[in-house]
């Protein structure tokens, strides 16, 4: 990427871009929605097929901003995995890391609102699992200031966990800004929630930047109140960090300063995807910051947070994220 690539200021050792690529690393996979309200799947008849996966999701959003990113992320070779393709780069999102399996199929997940509010659901686990630690180390990340790790499924067992493990290390090694959301979902970690909060450790103590929800806060730090969790976490880690909670905003943590930055009012129709276009929205911000990452100031913090709240929330006024994508520009941001 012509006049963009990262330097280092190798006597005060802190990052200096003047914009730069984003690459979102982690599952693409094709959600199937039960359409028949209050039916389990075993009495669906009629489902609608939509492309998904947070890092995907992220990516898309980060696109849709105006932003310069790519997605690494394998699908099978099929018709969903093709599907997917054609949405990403329908969005303008680099496709080059979006590799296709000839011995696997796309992932599903297979979702239905029963009546009670409970989610009856299905994983049905293929190709995104398979990205592994070699395809990884082949991308040359010249170019790239910022990496994105969500983790819905990177932290299930298999080479998508080794590849996550072994790009972090890369990442790190080549100083580059990285970017946590650890995208818990209890279905997929049900039955193997420890292994879910250690590696979520790994990465928060890593990170420059990551985003939790308050039922991820109190879930990774065993705290009883956000107030315990936002303490706990400030002592392991010197990341930026955030706690979407909700209608009323997300809190902003940076170094000793906290705030509630507010979000804005919508009508509510679906709020899928609204956490995701808030990480792509911090993130598109930051690739367009013109002073070190580092060395942000709080007031501009609050700044770009109330913005990705904005996006969010817009997010939330559509059905399904990668529609409500197609809806977001920077333009919010005025």
């Amino acid at each position: 990427m012509e006049n963009n690539l990262t330097e280092y200021d190798d006597a005060q050792n802190t990052r200096l871009w003047e914009g730069g690529k984003i690459l979102c690393m982690g599952e693409a996979l094709i959600d199937m929605i039960c359409t028949d309200k209050g039916k389990p799947l075993t009495e669906g008849q009629h489902f609608l097929k939509k492309p998904g996966g947070a890092p995907t999701n992220v990516a898309a959003a980060i696109a849709a901003l105006g932003g310069d990113v790519e997605l690494a992320a394998k699908v099978g070779n099929d018709p969903f995995g093709k599907h997917l393709i054609e949405v990403m780069q329908d969005f303008k999102v680099s496709t080059k890391w979006m590799l296709q399996d000839n011995h696997y199929f796309t992932t599903f997940a297979f979702v239905s609102l029963m009546e009670n509010g409970e989610r009856d659901f299905v994983f049905n686990r293929g190709a995104d699992g398979q990205l592994n630690r070699s395809e990884m180390e082949a991308i040359d990340l010249n170019g790239f200031s910022i990496i994105h790790f969500g983790s819905a499924t990177g932290f299930l067992p298999g080479p998508l966990q080794t590849a996550y493990q072994g790009l972090i290390q890369k990442a790190l090694q080549r100083n580059l800004y990285v970017s946590f959301d650890p995208n818990y979902r209890h279905l997929l970690f049900k039955n193997n929630v420890q292994s879910f909060i250690d590696q979520s450790w790994n990465f928060i103590e890593s990170c420059n930047f990551f985003k939790v929800s308050e039922e991820e806060a109190l879930l990774i730090t065993g705290g009883a109140t956000v107030t315990d969790a936002i303490k706990i976490l400030r002592e392991k880690t010197n990341a930026v960090f955030t706690i979407t909670i909700g209608k009323e905003g997300t809190l902003l943590i940076v170094n000793d300063e906290i705030v509630t930055v507010p979000s804005i009012h919508v009508k509510v129709v679906d709020t899928t995807g609204a956490g995701d276009a808030f990480v792509g929205a911090v993130l598109y911000q930051l690739s367009k910051m013109q002073t070190a990452l580092d060395e942000i100031s709080f007031e501009n913090w609050k700044n770009i947070v109330y913005n990705a709240n904005k996006a969010g929330a817009r997010t939330c006024e559509y059905m399904g994220a990668m529609e409500a994508f197609k809806h977001l520009s920077s333009d919010i941001f005025n």
